[in-house]
């Protein structure tokens, strides 16, 4: 059930973007569009309290349940960006915005946004990781919980690895494209 829920909350989470840009390009309301984007977080916290409240019932801690934390974080730590870029991207094509700028695929700037994409994986690892420990604590069961362990040591690994190649742009950058 809880992979379903996570499921529906990916899916309500872009329902709410797209409402929301929807609204405040195309019908012009921008109170309403900026009411519709708040609801985003609220499908992180519909996700949250289901989680909590299946492991509480004593369900065993599953992978479904790891990747809710890790979904909860990485919402959290991009979900801003990711709404940024799409409101960019809707001022542009349906109210005359400007256009939205290009990443840098080369140089120094190249370099500065992978490491910011970096950072922000690392709060989303810490959220996460967070998350994963305070329901092990909870439970207070570890025989139920010990997946969440290998939750955090893994996903600890996958932020190694993007450390390494996120700075590695900063010794070595790609070279610039004209």
């Amino acid at each position: 059930m809880i992979g379903w829920l996570i499921i529906g909350c990916e899916v309500a989470f872009w329902v709410f973007v797209l409402a929301g840009l929807s609204t405040r390009y195309l019908l012009k309301n921008k109170k309403l569009g900026g009411l519709l984007l708040l609801g985003t977080p609220i499908a992180d916290l519909v996700l949250l309290a289901a989680t909590a409240i299946d492991l509480k019932q004593g369900a065993e801690a599953t992978v479904y349940h790891g990747i809710a934390a890790i979904y909860l974080g990485a919402t959290i730590a991009f979900g801003h960006s990711m709404i940024m870029w799409a409101d960019q991207q809707f001022a542009y094509r349906f109210a005359g915005g400007q256009k939205p700028k290009k990443k840098a695929k080369g140089g120094k700037e190249h370099a500065r946004l992978e490491r910011q994409g970096w950072y922000k994986h690392l709060l989303a690892w810490s959220i996460g990781s967070f998350i994963l420990a305070v329901m092990i604590i909870w439970i207070g069961d570890r025989s139920r919980t010990a997946i969440f362990e290998l939750f955090i040591i893994r996903w600890g690994l996958v932020l190694g690895i993007d450390f390494l190649i996120s700075f590695s742009y900063t010794l070595w950058p790609r070279k610039e494209r004209s």
